[in-house]
Order: structure tokens, then sequence, then C-alpha cells
């Protein structure tokens, strides 16, 4: 396959700057991984889930890092090895020399790996000339959980770059209640969880709440806890979980993952702020 699909696709996006250069390298590369995975059987398995999912198959206008996925049905034996090297030829089919490591350990729910490439600058012409002090490697990790809360709903989307292919993620709904768990429960403030948040509320996302309270009862401050789990429930943690941030902070977390037009919006960031936008819970 030629390189050059890859250059015409870089071509497409609209980079300002080296770091929205090395942005767009990075989802290419994002979106090739989920062709090679699209190649085996693992969307029969799996779900694509998280903040990747939601630029690339719903244009989130930020900017991730790394691609989550969250299995159909536990297994505590999944292994990453044969998804790893298909991804492999299918990078080495487009010229790219990349590292794949599978950092999994076999006691964990949440398996993880990664893929590293450091010889996009030889491959690529690139519109912005990269010096030695710049990032001259890229690296995408891939995390699965494989012990998921029950109740998630799945569909089937397609995807055609670097050709035509399907892939499996979860629904909005079960992608919003999962993004609350995760802001319900980390034990810090997350501000690309927050900006997300917006977004989902902004497109009127309703929430899965049964999977929502199954990963609740799973996992964080309520593990082990029978919620009666409803729309106010969830506005009313939500609102004690805001009185806790340090807006400016949270802010810096996201900056860099937006254009500078959308990182205008971040000025709005507030205690106030968000509080209405979780009354607009659908």
């Amino acid at each position: 396959m030629s390189i050059t699909l890859i250059e015409n696709r870089l071509q497409q996006y609209p980079v300002l700057s080296k770091q929205d250069e090395l942005n767009a390298i990075k989802e290419i590369a994002q979106e090739i991984a989920l062709a090679g995975l699209s190649r085996s059987d693992f969307f029969k398995h799996a779900g694509f889930q998280g903040g990747t999912c939601l630029r690339i198959i719903y244009g989130l206008s930020r900017f991730s890092e790394d691609l989550d996925f969250i299995l159909l049905k536990p297994d505590k034996n999944f292994i990453w090895k044969p998804y790893l090297s298909l991804m492999l030829s299918e990078f080495q089919a487009y010229g790219f020399q990349i590292e794949v490591q599978d950092r999994s350990k076999a006691d964990d729910n949440i398996k993880k790996a990664f893929i590293k490439d450091d010889s996009f600058g030889q491959v690529l012409k690139l519109n912005h000339k990269r010096n030695a002090s710049d990032i001259q490697k890229i690296q995408i990790k891939l995390e699965i959980d494989t012990h998921p809360p029950m109740a998630s709903q799945f569909e089937v989307k397609y995807l055609d770059f670097p050709y035509p292919f399907s892939l499996t993620l979860q629904d909005l709904p079960s992608l919003f209640a999962g993004k609350c768990h995760a802001l319900l429960c980390r034990t810090y403030a997350k501000g690309r969880d927050w900006y997300d948040f917006v977004w989902y509320v902004s497109q009127k996302t309703e929430i899965n709440y049964l999977f929502l309270k199954n990963a609740l009862y799973q996992s964080g401050p309520w593990k082990g806890k029978n919620i009666s789990l409803t729309k106010e429930w969830v506005i009313d943690a939500l609102s004690e979980k805001v009185k806790t941030i340090n807006w400016e902070q949270t802010k810096q977390d996201v900056a860099r993952f937006l254009k500078p037009r959308e990182a205008e919006t971040l000025q709005l960031w507030s205690t106030e702020f968000f509080n209405q936008m979780i009354n607009k819970l659908v």
C-alpha cells in the first residue's frame, strides 16, 4: 500500500502548528490501528469507547490520545498478543516501523498495550519541519476492560479510512453513562472528562442508567451499594462534585487538545456553568 494515501489524509487536516500536525498523525495512526483490529475478530468480542471514539466516530472537537475498548462479555483470559500482531502488519503495509508492547498484568481487569512509532518523520512529508528538540515519537495506549459492568448497549458503525471497515462501539447513552461514572468516581478532576460532558449535554444524549448503576456498584465510592439511581440522583451527585473542583487547573488538562477557537469556550468553565449544564440532562 502506498504512503501517498496517508499523506493525502494528512493534507485534509488544517494543521497550523507542529502540535496540530503531530495530533493529526496520531489520529491517522489510531485509524490504522482500528482497521487492523477490524481485520481480525476483535470487534466480535469488544466495543470501542472513550474520547477517541467520540472524536473519530462523532467528530468531537478535541483530540484524544488513547484507544479504549470494553469487552461485550467478561473474559478474564483476554490477551492482546494476537491483535497486536495484526496491527503490526497493518502499519508495516503503510511503511511504518512500529513497536508494540503488551503491558497487561494477569490479575488486572484493565489490560493495557502500547503502539510506538518513531519513523513518521522519515516516512511522511511534513508541512512543519521538526527539530531535534521536538517530539520524534508517537505513542498510543490501548486499554480494554475485561470485566465490564453489565447492561451496556452496542452498535455497529463504518469508517472509510484507510479503507472501508466496520467496528462495534458502545451506543451514545452507554458512552455517556461511562463518562458519568468517571466524573463521579475519579479522585481527581480531568478536564477532558468535563469537556466531553458538555458535548454529551449539547447533543441531548440520554444516559443508560442501568449501565451507570452497575458501574457504580462495581467500583468507586458507591461500590457494593444498591443505589436507587434516577436522573435526579445523578444531578445531585454531579452538583456536589462540581463544588469541589478547581476549574483553572482543570482547564489546563484539556486546553492542549483543542484548537484556539474551541479553547475559548474554557473561559466559561465555573461551578455555575456546570450546574446549568447538569440541569440540562435529559
